[in-house]
């Protein structure tokens, strides 16, 4: 009986892999296909109402014009609206802070691109793969071989690490990728480690480094490392496809995914940061433009985001949605191209 309920499972789960397969791509081209709305607004609540979406946020600032757009829901079950003034979730788009952070450190010399991991961090040269071959670079850009804990199997979803070291110990004494700076592969374990770096070579958290050397000096008061500093009825609520419940009480206190901020607060941050406001010298401004990118991506359970500059109109967009799983990335891409076409017309 055990057996037979189990064949039914395997059979059923593998057959709505490829039911989904199949629909999925074609409810995506579907969107793509289908031409831009004559606004912004119409495009989102378009997309909410025909594309499964709970709520979307989107800001320009194109110089000429500052300008919140929003549709859905914040809260699903309250049926409230999706408001631009309230905190969103913003996952990776948080790294963008730390490289700024390292960057002004290392343009201080309190660190060094290239410095080993085992020479910052010597309790972990026998735990990590090539830590003496690992720089400070690397981490930064990607580019180590460290596995992503993310992948691990055992990343306890259900019930969230309390500490780093917990988040650590899941890539521990496993093997690397890949060689050092072999090639270039995504890994949240890198800016794990770099926030241990700073907050080692600082002496106190990183994170308030960050607040007193980039928001505070760029006015960004709507903007918060942890989500625990802030009052959960500021935040957006989140959810993911196939799951009932608000998402918004889960607490991500790894470094490179924690910030919370209003949609206007990450485009002011994504401005300074292409125009160089963001920098206090020159040579900050090189040495970021030498590791990192300017632009990002973010997606936690129940939050996904997009903070692109477009160089060529001299213009910032930002895309929140609250909703992620099925093909709720592909979606937000899609919203964010069309909103591109609607601002270029």
């Amino acid at each position: 009986m055990m057996k037979s309920k189990k064949l039914r499972f395997i059979i059923i789960f593998g057959l709505s892999l490829v039911i989904s397969s199949f629909f999925i791509p074609w409810e995506l081209a579907l969107m793509r296909i289908t031409p831009a709305a004559d606004t912004i607004q119409m495009e989102i609540d378009r997309a909410v109402d025909k594309h499964d979406l709970d709520g979307v946020l989107v800001y320009v600032d194109d110089q000429s014009e500052q300008m919140t757009y929003a549709a859905g829901y914040d809260n699903r079950d309250e049926k409230t609206a999706m408001d631009g003034h309230k905190l969103f979730k913003i996952a990776s788009i948080s790294k963008l802070y730390m490289a700024v952070a390292a960057a002004k450190l290392i343009d201080d010399n309190q660190l060094d691109l290239n410095d080993t991991l085992s020479d910052m961090l010597p309790q972990y040269k026998d735990s990590i793969e090539y830590a003496d071959e690992i720089t400070l670079r690397m981490l930064i850009q990607h580019r180590s071989g460290i596995p992503n804990y993310i992948d691990d199997p055992d990343f306890p979803w259900d019930n969230l690490p309390t500490n780093v070291e917990d988040v650590l110990d899941l890539v521990l004494y496993e093997d690397a990728n890949f060689k050092p700076d072999k090639k270039y592969q995504y890994s949240n374990t890198n800016y794990l480690l770099l926030a241990m770096i700073m907050d080692d070579v600082l002496g106190y958290a990183h994170a308030t480094y960050i607040k007193e050397n980039i928001l505070d000096p760029l006015g960004l008061e709507n903007t918060y490392y942890y989500y625990s500093e802030v009052d959960p009825s500021d935040v957006i609520s989140g959810y993911t496809v196939g799951y009932a419940y608000d998402l918004k009480p889960n607490d991500h206190i790894t470094p490179g995914g924690t910030m919370v901020a209003t949609i206007k607060d990450v485009a002011t941050f994504i401005r300074a940061l292409n125009d160089g406001r963001v920098f206090d010298t020159n040579s900050e401004a090189e040495i970021y433009k030498g590791i990192y990118v300017y632009e990002h991506t973010g997606l936690l359970p129940g939050y996904e985001s997009i903070a692109r500059y477009d160089e060529e109109n001299d213009r910032v967009v930002i895309v929140f949605i609250n909703t992620s799983g099925g093909n709720s990335w592909g979606k937000i891409e899609i919203i964010y191209d069309k909103v591109e076409k609607i601002l270029s017309k």
